[in-house]
């Protein structure tokens, strides 16, 4: 299974959430599903080399119907010389609904390059015409402590998981992250489907990781399936761990 496939990413509004591995998501997404856009509700580093074109824009849906270079890229303003500023999510939902692109995948919240995370209290930033929500993990966590150096947000890990700040983090911790309402699923409009999915698994010793924290999120809450990837490779997906 491709990671299109794997993500039901081929048409529609994908955002993705959550640590370790948005970005480079959202980049196999935009490769492969041409005539998409790659925006953002949250800052998102330059990405110019990801796409034909970005769109520097506060009017992105003139940008869109005279686009002819896919996949596009639509970001408001380049706050600094590493980064742009993201949409209001009313925006992507209208960029969604001009009905110019295939797909809109979408950076909904931020993680500072961790590699686990839990929202705050005004994250993510979703569309409510959100299709799918993605929310990401790194199978590296597991293993290290609950520390910034490794997480988003400790503290908020902490609360959901009943860790201690300094803790080691194991795999049903990351599960529990991941499927929480106020973790994984925060944010995500009623008529979305949730799939997780963890990255990094890089080894057949993290693959049996991913395994734990799969199985962990399928007994807690009703996705359809968790994604097993390697986003740093050409064909990404390791694994796709379907409800049984």
């Amino acid at each position: 299974m491709d990671i299109v496939e794997a993500l039901g990413a081929d048409s529609g509004m994908l955002c993705v959430v959550g640590a370790g591995g948005k970005k480079t998501t959202l980049y196999h997404l935009a490769r492969a599903v041409p005539q998409s856009v790659l925006t953002a509700t949250v800052r998102i580093p330059i990405f110019d080399e990801q796409v034909a074109r970005v769109a520097v824009t506060d009017d992105p849906l003139s940008a869109l119907r005279d686009n002819d270079a896919w996949p596009l890229g639509l970001v408001p303003e380049q706050e600094r010389e590493d980064r742009y500023r993201g949409y209001d999510p009313s925006v992507v939902t209208a960029i969604q609904n001009a009905g110019r692109a295939d797909a809109v995948f979408v950076k909904a919240d931020g993680a500072r390059t961790r590699w686990l995370k839990a929202p705050n209290d005004s994250e993510p930033r979703i569309p409510a015409s959100a299709d799918i929500v993605v929310p990401i993990a790194s199978a590296k966590v597991v293993g290290e402590s609950l520390t910034e150096e490794f997480v988003h947000r400790p503290e908020r890990v902490a609360a959901l998981t009943g860790l201690e700040l300094g803790d080691r983090i194991d795999a049903d911790d990351v599960a529990a992250v991941l499927a929480s309402p106020d973790g994984g699923r925060k944010g995500v409009p009623p008529d979305a489907t949730v799939i997780p999915l963890v990255n990094m698994v890089d080894d057949d010793e993290l693959e049996a990781v991913g395994r734990e924290i799969a199985a962990g999120v399928l007994e807690r809450t009703d996705v359809p399936r968790v994604v097993l990837a390697r986003m740093n490779t050409e064909g990404p997906v390791v694994a796709v761990i379907e409800r049984e």
